[in-house]
């Protein structure tokens, strides 16, 4: 539950910060006429977001066992490349977040109704559908459709209360640290992700190496364990995995990790508080 709560706080926060930027923007300026054809960009993300979790749910199920295998590794695959990227290209902008997402509404404003639903649906919804493949395959990956979906709903959610009050002025947080923090336990979440995607795919006949293990301590780690269970749950661990999947897992983790916590050549990032990035409404 921990690791699909992370997602859904991690992925529904960004989207909170560009919603609550966009609609302070429209605020401060005086244009509050201009925030119905926002939200409705909004609105419509999100039910395509939903939808789309939806046809990966309903949909694999009438796929036949390889397929689902086959279906459920290559999303996987798809998924933690997404993520990757969505964690580097986080942290190099948020410090300027605020001003690209400014420079965007300025030009849909300029262009027309149209422009601006178009804006706040593009802007929303790449985080919308990032955040539906990604819970899906962590929920694929843990086995059970309960806790983690749970996990993340709650996760949203929290999201969705911090928006709202960055907002409203009663919150403050370093953007930087919360980003850099949080995208490194996703990384550690999608590395999980991406060794049961190899898995995956392997059950599928895709890829050789099935019966290739590792090691075995399932009888040190019971998978239905309390504590095996909270391993998989927040790692996708597996007391039994094959040698390509610890390879790939070990593969992706130490670069990526060490890339993403690497300091940059450059002066060290100003805290960028979310108060500068969504004032409070005008009275």
């Amino acid at each position: 539950m921990f690791g699909n709560y992370l997602i859904g706080l991690r992925e529904g926060l960004e989207a909170s910060l560009v919603v609550c930027i966009l609609i302070a923007y429209l605020v401060k300026t005086d244009r509050r006429d201009r925030l119905a054809p926002v939200w409705i960009g909004i609105g419509a993300a999100v039910v395509l977001s939903m939808a789309f979790g939806a046809v990966l749910q309903y949909g694999s199920t009438q796929l036949t066992f390889e397929a689902q295998e086959a279906l459920g590794g290559s999303l996987s695959i798809v998924a933690v490349g997404l993520v990757t990227w969505m964690v580097f290209w986080m942290r190099r902008t948020a410090r300027h977040l605020k001003a690209e997402l400014h420079g965007k509404l300025d030009a849909a404003l300029a262009m027309g109704t149209l422009a601006l639903v178009v804006t706040a649906f593009l802007a929303v919804g790449r985080e919308g559908l990032e955040t539906a493949l990604f819970i899906w395959t962590a929920v694929q990956a843990t086995s059970d459709g309960v806790r983690p979906l749970v996990g993340a709903i709650l996760g949203l959610l929290t999201s969705v209360v911090l928006g709202w009050m960055f907002y409203r002025g009663a919150l403050k947080i370093n953007l930087a640290k919360f980003f850099t923090w949080t995208g490194a336990m996703l990384v550690v979440v999608a590395a999980g992700v991406l060794a049961y995607g190899v898995h995956d795919l392997q059950e599928a006949g895709w890829i050789p190496g099935l019966t290739s293990q590792a090691f075995d301590i399932s009888s040190t780690v019971p998978k239905d364990s309390w504590y095996g269970t909270l391993l998989k749950g927040v790692f996708n661990f597996q007391p039994d995995p094959t040698v390509l999947q610890v390879a790939v897992w070990a593969a992706y983790l130490v670069p990526t990790l060490f890339l993403f916590l690497r300091k940059s050549g450059g002066s060290a990032p100003k805290p960028v508080p979310v108060a500068s990035a969504a004032e409070k409404p005008a009275a």
